[in-house]
């Protein structure tokens, strides 16, 4: 899929314009680049399926970027994005990658310090020449240097909802290689970790080279590390490698167990093998006599080893093997159990998409009920809703309620904790709304024990439901709040609030080790997208992931609860 690189050139396009102090454009670039972003269809088949006009109807997209579009699917470049970077000091444009760095810093820091590249931030941050120029404060270099912290994190790993489509785009085009019997994804992928540093897929057939060519050929491969008879490695143009490994169908059980890992898991399920007097390998598991007892499949491997079948969200070597031993594994939640998404938004503040195109959408998931929860009022850069806006979406509401069946939509609103923990509506509003979404979003800095006791001021609040996206973490631009997560939970189980595993792909948060203290404090959870069009609640995946790795079962995530249920549960806050 070309969306990826397409969105990056429209969002580096917008930050050296407004670098330039251009008017609007920035905005354009930066809607449609995010549009494109979510889109679950290729833009290149868009084009090739209704032309100009198809791209046009791409929201936030009309004729002059539709056009750009265009050129790049056409000549794989666009001409005034190279005229642009032509017009910056080299390297400066890579100074926006760096968190907490907008475009006129960027720039303050080129025509100060004569900054152009990351190495020269650093020695300046160390040198403390930064805090000394207008636009920065005192703390600045200590949050430069942190911000290249997280910089260099995120050249290392990239997030799952990142990762995952495009192993599931080579995986869709090595299926169609004739001879192929079985392929999976395997690795931290797999086991759905937040974040990955490759990709690996194994791929069960005879024949192995016409699927190591077709996989070398992908249009997004920059560049082959090694291609053999078995195992190929390239390097993809978004900067991740990928390794493809073909084995013969009888060992494909037990080597998808070992490439899907953890290697304290796989070292873990070694030790049981040689207490049995049995050897595990990527090959099969063998007896004394080195005949193979198991490695077609992987529910045989764990079979012979006297376990319970472990799902690979829990393969950590965090108590799941000894859990399998006794028979007492959870029965993990799944995208399937999901009956409604309770954090969304519309174009009623920064959606893309209107209440009845929200609701529709979620209707074809299959869903009973979604929550619109738009931003509040003092969220300017999201468009946040005034009373007056909130109480005509109130109305909108209920029109779409009797205008369509199958359905339920709820009225909500992601409603900002301030400073002092008090909220951002005042609670003769806030009761009138079906579900509220409490979130930090300003002052993420405060020291823990502010924080802790910001949000715990927010969980005391009577109308307050859910917790959004608690620790407030963005990857590649900020690490979590520091929260006390022991009251955190303990207030929300006092309170009856429900924690959020918020399943956008920049947040992922809760993280899974959070969702697993939860659970074990017997704290209920939601899993919401915080989707901010149609496409985006196909993220629910994630947050699913997430609350598998925390060993969620079903009872414990609120919104695979029925409406009635779950209203219920609501009520009782």
């Amino acid at each position: 899929m070309k969306n990826t690189e397409i969105a990056s050139i429209f969002f580096e396009m917008a930050d050296i314009l407004e670098m330039q102090n251009v008017a609007w454009k920035p905005v354009a670039y930066r809607k449609a680049a995010r549009a494109i972003e979510e889109l679950s269809e290729d833009v290149e088949e868009i084009y090739r399926k209704g032309g100009l006009n198809a791209l046009e109807d791409i929201s936030g997209v009309g004729e002059n970027i539709a056009n750009k579009i265009v050129e790049f699917i056409e000549k794989g470049k666009v001409k005034e994005y190279e005229m642009l970077k032509k017009s910056l000091p080299a390297g400066l444009s890579g100074l926006l990658q760096v968190p907490g760095l907008g475009p006129k810093k960027a720039m303050a820091l080129y025509k100060e310090l004569k900054i152009k590249n990351v190495d020269e931030l650093e020695k300046a941050a160390l040198s403390h020449k930064i805090s000394k120029l207008p636009l920065f404060k005192e703390k600045a270099e200590e949050n430069i240097l942190k911000g290249l912290e997280i910089f260099r994190q995120g050249q290392e790993r990239m997030p799952l909802g990142f990762a995952l489509p495009i192993a599931e785009g080579i995986v869709l085009g090595l299926k169609k290689v004739k001879g192929v019997e079985k392929i999976q994804i395997g690795g931290s992928l797999r086991r759905m970790r937040d974040t990955v540093k490759d990709i690996d897929i194994l791929v069960a057939a005879e024949q192995a080279k016409e699927a190591m060519d077709v996989f070398a050929s992908m249009p997004n491969v920059k560049s082959i590390i090694a291609k053999g008879g078995t195992k190929s490695s390239v390097l993809l143009k978004e900067g991740m490698q990928v390794d493809v490994r073909v084995v013969p169908l009888k060992s494909f059980g037990s080597a998808l167990q070992y490439f899907t890992g953890s290697k304290d898991h796989n070292i873990g399920l070694r030790r049981i093998a040689i207490a049995k007097k049995l050897k595990l390998s990527e090959y099969g598991l063998f007896d004394a006599k080195e005949k193979q007892v198991a490695g077609k499949t992987e529910e045989e491997v764990y079979r012979a080893l006297g376990l319970s079948y472990i799902e690979p969200e829990m393969r950590e070597n965090t108590g799941e093997i000894e859990a399998a031993m006794k028979g007492k594994l959870p029965k993990l939640v799944s995208v399937s159990d999901i009956k409604g998404d309770l954090h969304t938004h519309s174009n009623y503040s920064d959606g893309s998409n209107t209440i009845e195109e929200m609701a529709l959408a979620a209707k074809r998931r299959g869903y009973e009920y979604i929550c619109i929860s738009d931003h509040s009022k003092s969220e300017n850069i999201a468009n946040g809703l005034s009373e007056e806006r909130l109480f005509r979406k109130i109305e909108e509401v209920k029109r779409v309620n009797k205008k369509l069946r199958g359905i339920t939509v709820l009225c909500g609103s992601e409603v900002n904790i301030l400073d002092d923990g008090s909220l951002d509506y005042s609670d003769d509003v806030l009761k009138k709304l079906d579900v509220v979404v409490a979130s930090v979003h300003s002052k993420l800095k405060m020291p823990k024990e502010q924080v802790t006791a910001r949000l715990l001021k927010a969980m005391q609040n009577p109308y307050v439901h859910i917790m959004g996206h608690p620790t407030a973490r963005h990857f590649g631009k900020r690490e979590e709040m520091a929260i006390d997560m022991d009251a955190f939970f303990r207030a929300a189980k006092e309170y009856g609030k429900i924690p959020e595993i918020n399943s956008a792909v920049e947040r992922m948060d809760l993280r899974d080790v959070h969702v697993r203290k939860a659970v074990e404090m017997g704290v209920k959870l939601s899993v919401d997208t915080d989707a901010h069009s149609v496409q985006e609640l196909l993220n629910i995946r994630l947050g699913v992931g997430t609350a598998r790795r925390g060993w969620c079962e079903k009872k414990d995530i609120v919104n695979t609860y029925s409406l009635k249920e779950l209203m219920k549960v609501l009520k009782k806050q």
